[in-house]
């Protein structure tokens, strides 16, 4: 096994705590490798801090076990130090949408992923950042999503019955009969300025968000670019009928109504408070009054065990 000291960090309520019973496998492929120290997450933010903690510690690998918040949180532990001191990052999907893991070539199947992370060749992968007005930095590994698709997010979280794919679902109809709310956002690339009214803006990191809607078919998390998928005021008629199913098969990039662009850097200005997700993580929920924020991509800033998509 080529890495020394590894750190696995585990949530045990990722997918509505339906994922301890694979355990006892991951277990079972450990001692075919080698040893490992677990650690449990028990409140927000706490992922982040054990993955700070271990990568002072010396951890060579450090594996989150979860879905995209989960690694989300590790990568925003990582990232608070050099980047020379990073450990390797190892991704075993057990959440809801795994959209992170997906990007990256991650297997589905846990003990295949913990195997790629034990013994796969470590590949870089760019991570995104964001900034408020007054410094405040946050990390994204997947996407960052703004207005209807974080309203999903929201409603996600009560949907308990339901695993995958179905919750984002269920989610989309009920943002849709009670969410569509456009807004007015001031964008700002390194080359253009623009002033759009909006349902939805994406900064993708990754290729999909919500456990399999496409919305950049041919997006790579290391090609040192973030792409938007900007999708204009429409609609609910125009949003339900021609809009989510070609966001579902990755068909929407000729859609009148929706805009595609790559960038490096990206400050926006909503003229109302902005409701945002980032790697389904609430970065910003109803009641709160962000409405600025500037984007950038940093190429290469983790190495992970994994097999990136052409």
């Amino acid at each position: 096994m080529p890495y020394q000291k590894i750190k696995m960090i585990y949530n045990p309520i990722a997918n509505h705590g339906r994922a301890t019973s694979i355990i006892p496998a991951l277990l079972s492929v450990l001692e075919e490798h080698g040893h490992a120290s677990w650690a449990g997450t028990v409140y927000p933010g706490h992922a982040a801090e054990l993955a700070r903690d271990a990568a002072r510690e010396g951890c060579d690998l450090v594996i989150a076990i979860g879905g995209d918040g989960t690694v989300h949180e590790v990568v925003n532990g990582l990232m608070q130090l050099p980047a020379e001191d990073r450990p390797t990052l190892g991704v075993i999907p057990i959440g809801t949408g795994n959209d992170f893991s997906f990007s990256i070539g991650t297997p589905t199947d846990p003990v295949a992923a913990l195997r790629r992370a034990l013994l796969g060749t470590p590949h870089p992968v760019d991570i995104g950042k964001i900034t408020t007005p007054d410094g405040c930095i946050e990390y994204f590994s997947n996407a960052v999503g703004i207005g209807f698709d974080a309203i999903v997010v929201i409603h996600s979280r009560s949907v308990p019955v339901l695993q995958g794919f179905a919750v984002y679902l269920i989610a989309v109809l009920r943002t849709l009969i009670f969410n569509h709310h456009p807004f007015t956002l001031k964008m700002e690339t390194e080359d253009s300025k623009e002033e759009r009214a909006l349902l939805m803006l994406a900064i993708c990191n990754g290729q999909r968000e919500g456990g399999g809607f496409n919305l950049v078919p041919d997006g790579q998390s290391n090609d040192g670019w973030l792409d938007t998928v900007a999708l204009h005021r429409v609609t609910r008629f125009k949003l339900l009928f021609r809009t989510l199913v070609p966001f579902l098969k990755g068909t929407h990039t000729n859609l009148p109504h929706v805009s595609m662009n790559k960038i490096r850097k990206l400050s926006i200005q909503s003229d109302i408070p902005l409701i945002i997700h980032a790697d389904g993580e609430i970065y910003a929920g109803f009641g709160s009054d962000v409405r600025q924020l500037d984007f950038e991509i940093l190429p290469a800033a983790l190495k992970a065990s994994c097999e990136p998509r052409e």
